[in-house]
């Protein structure tokens, strides 16, 4: 009786999730019918939101460029003229309490969290797309994001949300690699690789979309083979970003994710309650994903593999939120914070929590960029001391 409960419980998940896809599409469709019409929400003023305390310009002398591969965590606007998906969110009120109220791609009210470890290497405080048409050369030499929203590990994933690929996001590397040569040569652009610091976060996408979701992988592979699939996978990606000269490599795991406001409000019962079944799959393929490089960096010569865990740190503040500041961990900022993300939260969403400070999620899936803030800083001053 348990394990039909199981399979009836996943098949109404999967039901809940489709239907909400359904109306992300047509919410996309009838955005872009209005988008030019009279605007009939009326936003706050970008300073009326709590944006982050101005600091000293960055200043560093060991950590050249810091590099960014993965998924909306890092994510700084590369999906914003990709035309196939709804995984953006280049729209108002996304980046409200970003410098200027600019909506930039970033998945969040303002900063995201490539932002705020580039700050805190000393390298800039805002990291630009790859794709950004308006980039300078200068950027290339301090690093860029290649990240893109809804992308995974899983070679199914990013085909389901169609969006970059990991696999893209290496080729955009190589022309990266080439143009950096361009600008200063080929010995200060590997000084640039060997001491600089890649940053690469997925897995979210795979277990949310692709195992338990609109992909319903769970129907084929037990969650124990799929997690080792997606470890043998991003093991695969540091090998190569290693063969490209890339020798710092810091890779994030995946967070409880049965604590995201969406995964509340579709597994959590009436309480919302954090859905155990996402949290166990995600601590399932952080341990597998901190052996496999473990494993990997024996092979490789010369490397520093780095397995960052943010799910204690995550989970630390969601159980503690009043020491961190947060009076609201259960609901996203952004519309009745239960399910809005990406065009579900947009210029025409009715209403924006007022103090979005005390959140700790801005939508039903991203945090807010006071949420990343405070978690970077966390995961800077434990793992600090491992880069050369």
């Amino acid at each position: 009786m348990k394990q039909y409960w199981l399979i009836y419980s996943r098949l109404i998940g999967c039901v809940f999730i489709l239907l909400s896809s359904f109306c992300i599409f047509f919410t996309t469709v009838t955005h872009s019918e209005v988008i030019h019409h009279q605007r009939i929400w009326s936003w706050p003023p970008p300073e009326s939101g709590p944006g982050p305390p101005p600091g000293p310009s960055p200043q560093n002398k060991t950590t050249p460029a810091v590099l960014f591969f993965g998924d909306s965590i890092l994510d700084t606007g590369n999906n914003n003229d990709l035309l196939t998906t709804e995984m953006k969110c280049d729209f108002r009120p996304y980046g409200m309490n970003f410098p200027s109220g600019v909506a930039t791609g970033r998945f969040s009210d303002g900063k995201v969290a490539s932002d705020y470890i580039s700050e805190l290497f000393g390298v800039k405080s805002i990291v630009p797309a790859y794709l950004d048409p308006k980039i300078q050369p200068e950027d290339l030499l301090t690093g860029v994001s290649f990240a893109s929203g809804g992308s995974g590990y899983y070679h199914m994933t990013p085909k389901i949300s169609r969006v970059w690929s990991m696999l893209k996001q290496l080729t955009w590397f190589q022309q990266y690699i080439e143009r950096v040569k361009r600008l200063v040569g080929q010995e200060k652009t590997d000084h640039l690789l060997t001491k600089g610091l890649a940053v690469v976060v997925a897995g979210s996408n795979d277990l949310f979309i692709t195992y338990y979701g609109q992909g319903a992988q769970w129907l084929i592979y037990d969650v124990d083979h799929f997690t080792s699939m997606m470890a043998t996978s991003a093991a695969s990606f540091v090998m190569q970003l290693y063969g490209y000269g890339v020798k710092q490599i810091a890779v994030i795991g995946t967070p409880p994710l049965g604590c995201v406001p969406s995964q509340r409000t579709v597994k959590g019962g009436l309480p919302r309650n954090c859905a155990q079944d996402l949290n166990y799959a995600s601590q399932l393929f952080n341990a597998k994903l901190s052996i496999a490089l473990d494993q990997l960096a024996k092979t490789l010569p010369n490397s520093n593999l780095i397995y960052i865990d943010i799910y204690s740190p995550f989970s630390q503040i969601i159980e503690n939120p009043q020491d961190y500041g947060f009076e609201e961990i259960k609901k996203g900022c952004c519309g009745t914070g239960l399910l809005e993300v990406g065009p579900l939260c947009n210029r025409f969403t009715p209403f924006v929590c007022s103090n979005v400070s005390s959140y700790l999620f801005w939508d039903s899936f991203h945090p807010t960029q006071r949420f990343y803030k405070i978690l970077v800083k966390l995961l800077f001053d434990k793992y600090i001391h491992r880069l050369d």
